[in-house]
């Protein structure tokens, strides 16, 4: 008799889950992209010499290159260095391969040096950003959660509270002069953490469809609050970091959100076509010589907006959508100026203007005639001879990270701008693998890529704005966990 029975049964042992493989959508949809551009501009490019289309070709490549490897990897950690790098093609390679205008003024020689410049602050970035390592951080400051898991359904009220700020703030004046800024500072900050950590949890499923309706009406109203002060860069903020967390969430790219986000930009560019035009309208000089705003009242926006995008279109039909945006982005020319100018006519600054920063921390109520935030801005204005210091409290002409650079060291600055940048955005990321969004550092590093496309400030306005928010999107928490409990 075979008592095989009396045997316990072998079974096998369950084979652990598999995880999922890796989305390369995005991926693949990048490479198409960079490959019809480079295609498109290989023969298109409205530049006489070969040299400037090969550097323009290049800038655009390397520019592409950090978030094509971000998207092969799908591992989908914050993209902040492959941001960072990523608006290089906008403001560096497509003024340069489509012909601004601005850009005629100047030698081939100082364009092509220009180029250059640009390419060699890229090399050198992705070389330090590749060749740094780092540890993740297991300190209470980077692992614990400032409150519990279940308070992330919360974060969604600091996004009503921030809209009702900007309506507020943007349409009335009923808010004291003295706490504009630290109330502009707390609110930012508060609206770019819920947004993001809103999107992030969109994309993980974890949204309901209360929180979704309200996510998408608070993040309009807040575009159109922003944009009806004639200023774009905060409304397009705000759908950015929304957007990045949705992907960062659902490591994906649905072509439904790529329709919206090309509705989007066209909506941008019809915008940005008319600003110049609308703020000549709106725009008012006050009894001190300086440039007031004339915000509509909310029962004039819809009015306001049609004529809008009216001037928008009247522009377009003059000189072409596209073009105006991709001027009216470019710090290219602001590279040209500075390879012109220095150091044959106009000496090297030698760091005069990062001299500036350590000011800039240092509270007013201890130093009232602190110079204002964009000092830095304002000395290259008056030491290339755009402005003078009479002007400068009327407009700002934006330099960028970039030409500080090379204004103050040539091609030295470029390179250790590009170390510096590269080495400690790649240093807190990889620090922050392990760190919970909900945490001090998981908030930082959402400000950080709030941030990483603000490359058209000055490092001294860029630090010390970014310092501001993250003392008031880290201290309001501190503050409510510490005191109040």
């Amino acid at each position: 008799m075979n008592d095989s029975s009396s045997k316990p049964l072998e079974t096998e042992p369950e084979s652990e889950p598999q995880a999922p493989l890796p989305d390369r959508n995005l991926f693949r949809g990048g490479l198409l992209l960079l490959v019809v551009t480079l295609g498109y501009y290989a023969f298109n490019a409205e530049v006489s010499a070969v040299t400037e289309r090969y550097e323009g070709l290049a800038i655009i490549v390397l520019a592409a290159l950090p978030a094509l490897m971000w998207a092969k990897r799908a591992t989908y950690e914050f993209p902040v260095f492959e941001v960072f790098m990523l608006t290089g093609i906008n403001i560096y390679a497509l003024p340069l391969l489509n012909g601004q205008s601005e850009l005629q003024a100047y030698s081939e020689s100082v364009v092509t040096q220009a180029g250059a410049a640009v390419l060699f602050f890229q090399i050198i970035a992705i070389a330090t950003y590749a060749a740094t390592r780092g540890r993740p951080r297991t300190t209470p400051f980077w692992t614990n959660e400032i409150f519990s898991s279940d308070s992330g359904k919360y974060v969604g009220y600091g996004l009503v509270l921030t809209t009702i700020y900007t309506g507020i703030a943007n349409f009335s004046a009923i808010i004291p002069s003295d706490l504009g800024a630290l109330l502009r500072a707390v609110f930012y900050g508060l609206g770019i953490i819920s947004g993001f950590i809103q999107g992030l949890r969109w994309g993980q499923g974890a949204l309901s469809f209360q929180g979704k309706v309200g996510l998408a009406l608070n993040i309009a109203l807040q575009v159109v609050f922003n944009f009806a002060s004639l200023y774009l860069i905060g409304g397009i903020s705000i759908l950015v970091l929304v957007l990045i967390g949705y992907v960062s969430g659902s490591k994906r790219l649905p072509i439904v959100t790529v329709v919206i986000i090309l509705l989007l930009t066209a909506l941008v560019a019809l915008l940005h076509n008319g600003k110049t035009t609308m703020r000549d309208k709106y725009w008012v000089v006050d009894k001190n010589n300086n440039m007031a705003e004339a915000a509509p009242t909310l029962t004039e926006l819809p009015g306001f907006f049609t004529e809008w995008i009216q001037d928008g279109l009247n522009l377009h039909q003059k000189s072409g959508i596209t073009n105006k945006l991709i001027e009216r982005t470019s710090l290219f020319q602001m590279i040209c100026l500075v390879v012109d100018n220095s150091p044959d006519r106009l000496p090297y600054l030698d760091g005069e203007t990062y001299a500036q920063i350590p000011g800039q921390f240092i509270p007013r109520f201890l130093w009232p005639d602190k110079p204002v935030g964009k000092i830095s801005n304002d000395t290259l204005s008056i030491y290339y001879g755009l402005q003078s210091p009479e002007g400068t409290q009327k407009t700002t002409i934006a330099f960028g990270l970039l030409a500080e650079a090379y204004a103050n060291f040539g091609f030295y600055g470029m390179g250790l701008l590009a170390a510096v940048f590269a080495f400690s955005l790649k240093k807190y990321n990889l620090w922050t693998q392990q760190s919970p969004i909900l945490s001090y550092a998981g908030l930082l590093l959402v400000l950080l890529m709030a941030w990483s496309f603000q490359t058209e400030l000055t490092l001294s306005n860029w630090l010390s704005s970014f310092f501001q928010a993250a003392v008031a999107v880290l201290g309001v928490p501190f503050i409510l966990r510490h005191i109040l409990g």
